[in-house]
């Protein structure tokens, strides 16, 4: 492997807007902080909401509704 190509790895508290702090490794410095985390994401806590802008989804559902499976 070559020499001095690699970054600096620091321990990171990771900081999410929500409050939740979390340990991870990191190459952008001692302290990140997020937007958005796992513990406030909809994919992870199951709280996901459909924005349903100008009835594209009903549209959808209309169009393949006679699709046979």
């Amino acid at each position: 492997m070559k020499e001095k190509i690699h970054p600096k790895v620091y321990n990171a508290t990771l900081t999410c807007a929500c409050g939740n702090e979390i340990q991870v490794l990191s190459t952008k410095g001692e302290k990140v902080h997020v937007e958005i985390c796992s513990g406030c994401h909809p994919f992870f806590t199951g709280k996901q909401r459909f924005v349903d802008t100008a009835g594209r989804i009903d549209r959808f559902r209309k169009k393949y509704a006679n699709v046979s499976k």
